[in-house]
């Protein structure tokens, strides 16, 4: 018996922290840090030096073989030494990690929790996953709380959750076997910088050295969630096999307006959810669920775009499955990238309550364009739209529901020229993508005019001045739509402004601009605050008796 006890100090995960257990510590449940003893404390640090050598060398493998290469060093009378003092290496870290092994066996707290996790995984009931939840370890060793599986419309296409395919070329460039063949160098290289550094350009948090860096922030804030606010951490399996790190906050119990709506969060390419925008929900008193970008923290996989959307799907699932939200109490919010996943998952469950898009762009092109050299625009396009086809807007458009963009006046992340040009910010083209779909007749040219005009009006006090300076009627604007809504009950887009003058469609396009965008003056990292966290406008129905409003204004 004491033999498979070592056998599981040996290969059992790194511990954290320990939390205390609700019933012992109300309120709050302070825990503290993992104390390892002497032995399992060195021999830990050797072998994460070693973890962090491997990831350096892996990341700066293609120059150090070019190097090595020119220098002549790939060659078998080289090479042979240099497998001799790695294979010795290798045999001296195997001695370490049986040390590592032996330290922790003669450690009680760390025996203690090695048989709860050997019980959980033995038997995955609530209790035990109680027991479990006590302790902060390497979530690879934590057992499977919910699978796609489980669900009972899972969204599945032969690669996963259907996702939106980029347009079709136009028949006179149809593929052909010449065609193709010509094409063939041009894929193989956008697959291998898809797959190098363009994905972890678009997502530095997947990096296995940002990781480790921020090993403490994100320990700390998994620590909070869970003392402070009792969160509950959870395994959610994808029906791509990544599994996904994902942290609930129940609020329905405390009696709260908001807290019976869940508010979903993803999170931007750097985030997560232990230091990410959960904040912003979590202190207006919603229901919060979190998760971490396939290849983040503790999901793993890579984060391209079908994997994205694989994820968001099972964190859907979760939620209504085992969590017991309707879709229609279900918000989703995001940040930066996150508008992505938080697109797809109000295109593909459109009964969702609300959206609300924070320092999100409408497409991934320009932005990767900036920061590409000119002449390598045929590649990055054809790159982005095979494999890294982040399309907002596209996606924005197939949702009916109420939405809220947020637009950072200062930021200097999704703008294509600087922070000083706030036309440049692609929140703009988001906004007029999604009111040129929802209402084509009011955003007419002297529409977009007039909403371009207001858009580049930096702060609450020129957007003012400019919306008085088109003398808009709220009240009028708001009967239109009331009168509209009633006579015809139809989905967007819908036809109304397409008989008004076109100083009354400036003025309704004015109104429906201010209705869906705010402005947050401040730069794209700053948190947000939880006032400016609201939901979005959602147009009312008209009182019954009321005289509805007439299509040309006087």
């Amino acid at each position: 018996m004491a033999d498979w006890v070592w056998l599981r100090c040996l290969f059992g995960p790194n511990l954290y922290r320990t939390h205390r257990s609700v019933e012992q510590s109300r309120p709050g449940r302070r825990g503290w840090s993992y104390q390892p003893k002497s032995l399992e404390r060195h021999t830990d640090s050797i072998l994460g030096w070693a973890s962090a050598l491997w990831s350096l060398s892996y990341y700066s493998s293609p120059l150090l073989l070019c190097y090595l290469y020119r220098k002549g060093y790939i060659c078998s009378s080289k090479l042979v030494p240099v497998s001799q003092y790695v294979g010795t290496a290798l045999v001296c870290l195997l001695g370490v990690a049986f040390l590592r092994g032996w330290g922790r066996w003669r450690n009680p707290e760390y025996l203690q929790f090695v048989s709860v996790l050997h019980e959980a995984r033995k038997n995955h009931t609530p209790s035990n996953k109680k027991k479990l939840a006590c302790y902060d370890f390497d979530f690879s060793h934590w057992p499977a709380d919910f699978s796609w599986k489980e669900a009972s419309n899972p969204k599945l296409s032969k690669a996963g959750v259907s996702l939106l395919k980029p347009e079709p070329k136009h028949r006179g460039t149809a593929d052909t076997v010449l065609n193709s063949m010509r094409m063939l160098p041009c894929h193989i290289i956008s697959f291998l910088i898809a797959h190098s550094f363009g994905r972890r350009m678009l997502y530095p948090g997947s990096v296995g050295l940002l990781q480790k860096a921020m090993r403490p922030m994100l320990q700390q804030g998994q620590a909070r969630l869970i003392e402070e606010f009792d969160g509950q951490r959870n395994k959610l399996v994808a029906c791509d096999g990544n599994e996904i790190d994902a942290m609930f906050v129940d609020r329905r119990r405390e009696g709260g307006r908001n807290g019976n709506t869940l508010v979903i969060c993803c999170e931007g390419n750097a985030g997560f959810y232990e230091v990410g925008c959960m904040s912003t929900p979590l202190e207006g008193g919603y229901s919060v669920l979190g998760w971490n970008h396939p290849g983040f923290a503790g999901s793993t996989g890579v984060p391209f775009p079908q994997n994205e959307a694989n994820a968001m799907d099972v964190v859907i699932q979760f939620a209504v499955h085992k969590l017991g939200f309707q879709l229609s109490d279900i918000m989703v919010y995001a940040w930066s990238i996150g508008g992505f996943t938080a697109s797809w998952a109000a295109m593909s469950y459109p009964e969702i309550k609300a959206l609300v898009l924070d320092a999100s762009f409408d497409d991934l092109l320009p932005l990767a364009l900036k920061v590409m050299p000119d002449s390598w625009r045929p590649l990055v396009t054809h790159t982005v739209r095979q494999y890294m086809n982040l399309n907002n807007a596209e996606q924005l458009c197939k949702y009916h529901g109420p939405i809220l963009l947020i637009r950072r006046t200062k930021d200097e992340i999704i703008t294509t020229t600087g922070p000083e040009d706030i036309m440049s910010n692609r929140g703009n083209d988001l906004l007029l993508k999604l009111l040129q779909f929802r209402y084509p007749k009011v955003m007419t040219d002297e529409g977009i005019r007039a909403v371009r005009h207001w858009l580049g009006a930096t702060n609450h006090v020129e957007q003012a001045s400019v919306y008085s300076s088109y003398e808009v009627d709220d009240d009028w604007c708001t009967s239109v739509m009331q009168s509209y809504q009633t006579e015809r009950e139809t989905m967007y887009p819908w036809s109304v402004g397409e008989d008004m003058a076109p100083e009354a469609r400036r003025q309704l396009a004015l109104f429906l601009a201010q209705k869906y965008l705010r402005n947050f003056e401040t730069t794209h990292c700053t948190p947000l605050p939880s006032t400016e966290f609201q939901d979005p406008w959602r147009l009312q129905r008209a009182p019954q008796g009321d005289r509805r409003a007439t299509w040309k204004r006087e």
